[in-house]
């Protein structure tokens, strides 16, 4: 690959990001960030060692255990879940870019500070939902883990009290990002 190929690809790979927080607050969220990966890592090592079991239960075993697909399902809502905010950090979500690489760094950080402002009230107006939803397992259990499932139906504010939080984190960075002087935007690198 030549080198105008090489930076079509790195352009088309890479989405164009605004500065991170830095210092303590920067920190703080790295931690979190490695926290929920670990997590959700765990979680997908779960569901490969799950699904391995049953497909050995049903090869070796007389019978496979039962319940090996319903913890495989609820690993993975948690693996969804622990992992949504980090991958709006990353920019890892699906997202169309026909214009991104005509922007200058303003008006990427005011498009990163809009699309965290737009997905942060989106999250801020289901978590209540999402929490009665899961004050509804209270009362039910899973059919055969025996589990409440309040902490399945828990899945859900995870994954938009996440959302809301690494949103309003997109919109801080952006709106800090527009606030710089124009040297220090027009310096800085995606």
């Amino acid at each position: 690959m030549d080198a105008s190929e090489h930076r079509i690809v790195e352009e088309l790979d890479a989405p164009p990001t605004v500065p991170r927080l830095t210092g303590v607050a920067g920190r703080v969220i790295g931690w979190l960030d490695t926290l929920l990966i670990t997590l959700a890592t765990l979680a997908l090592v779960g569901i490969a060692a799950t699904v391995l079991l049953q497909i050995a239960g049903r090869v070796v075993l007389p019978s496979s255990p039962p319940w090996t697909e319903e913890l495989s399902r609820y690993l993975f809502l948690y693996m969804v879940a622990l992992s949504s905010g980090v991958v709006i950090r990353r920019h890892r979500n699906v997202n169309v870019e026909l214009f991104h690489h005509w922007m200058g760094p303003r008006a990427r950080a005011g498009y990163q500070a809009l699309i965290g402002l737009l997905t942060g009230v989106f999250a801020l107006i289901v978590l209540p939902y999402a929490w009665q939803y899961a004050a509804n397992g209270v009362w039910q259990t899973s059919p055969t883990l025996k589990v409440p499932m309040l902490y399945i139906f828990f899945s859900t504010v995870v994954l938009f009290a996440l959302v809301l939080l690494y949103s309003a984190l997109g919109l801080v960075e952006g709106l800090l990002a527009i606030r710089r002087s124009p040297s220090q935007a027009d310096t800085e690198t995606p």
